[in-house]
């Protein structure tokens, strides 16, 4: 079937529109995006205002359209963190449901870090092992762990790029007290939580799904995107002390001439790095691989496994002789 998948993240709004079956990985048909950056558009109240909300409605409305030219024959749409912790998030999706039709879901943190994780096991398959899993949004950090399709451990804290680049380093070139004061904050929110993901048992592999990790790889010299999805991928923690070293001297405009960062993601990358270079200190993670799958492709083999269970099967008959 074609599917639609419309992922509304704290920082982008994203169409990604699939031909998919079950057992087979989906094949993207066409994909459509926009640098939203919804939370920028929230008050002292943390609300979304009005313009960050029509911003949202007009993108939907578009994506919908898209979606129906390209012959979709179903939309799954979700919201992540910035809409879900806004307190007027339930009411926008109320309007955005009603007067467009469609049928937008709120995930819940643990429910990203757990969608998220089956696209890595599916990617990587059962011989990776046990996995721990990284992903830095723009408004949060997922984490899960297990060695099943589904995380035995999975969590989610306010560590995502965009929140934290606007809460600790809102200057082009923030000073060594600000990123101090990142690192530490970093630091403690994942320590806090980071006893349910040791419990699970030492990873066989890490693995990190996110543009913020694909950006980084990229910094450290891993493959451009132009070499496709099945070039292996890998961020070392030895790197990311220099990556952090080459970005805070820069400012965001010439952070985008770096390999791997874009304009728009240019002031939030170094967020992502002491996020990222917290996360490995407390896991003690020496090396990460790289998904190219992440929740959108999670909520696609949701669905098709939902579709596989609705199938039915004739019991056999046995004969005794």
């Amino acid at each position: 079937m074609r599917l639609a998948v419309l992922d509304i993240g704290s920082n982008s709004v994203h169409l990604l529109v699939v031909d998919a079956h079950v057992g087979a990985p989906p094949l993207p048909a066409t994909s459509h995006k926009e640098i939203l950056r919804l939370a920028e558009y929230l008050g002292d109240d943390g609300m979304i205002d009005t313009a960050g909300q029509e911003r949202l409605h007009s993108f939907i409305a578009e994506a919908v359209e898209i979606a129906e030219d390209q012959g979709s024959e179903q939309i799954l749409a979700f919201a992540t963190s910035a809409v879900r912790d806004a307190p007027n998030g339930a009411e926008l999706i109320e309007a955005i449901n009603s007067q467009l039709g469609v049928t937008l879901n709120v995930m819940s943190g643990k429910d990203e870090a757990r969608v998220t994780f089956l696209a890595v096991r599916r990617w990587f398959g059962w011989s990776a092992g046990k996995i721990l899993l990284l992903d830095i949004g723009g408004g949060s950090l997922e984490i899960a762990a297990g060695q099943d399709e589904y995380p035995e451990a999975a969590v989610s804290v306010p560590l995502g790029a965009g929140r934290t680049y606007s809460e600790f380093l809102p200057d082009p070139l923030p000073s060594a007290e600000d990123i101090h004061s990142l690192q530490k904050y970093a630091r403690s929110q994942i320590g806090r939580i980071a006893g349910k993901i040791n419990r699970v048992g030492s990873a066989d592999q890490v693995v990190g799904s996110s543009k913020t990790f694909r950006s980084l790889a990229r910094i450290a010299g891993a493959a451009p995107s132009g070499d496709g999805i099945y070039a292996p991928r890998k961020l070392f923690r030895r790197d990311l002390s220099g990556i952090i070293e080459t970005l805070s001297s820069r400012t965001p405009e010439e952070r985008a001439t770096l390999p791997g960062v874009s304009q728009a993601r240019a002031g939030q990358v170094l967020a992502g790095a002491i996020v990222a270079d917290a996360a490995f200190a407390i896991f003690d993670v020496n090396v990460m691989n790289i998904s190219p799958w992440a929740l959108r492709e999670g909520i696609i083999m949701r669905k098709l496994d939902l579709l596989d269970s609705a199938e039915t099967s004739s019991a056999m008959r046995v004969e005794l002789v």
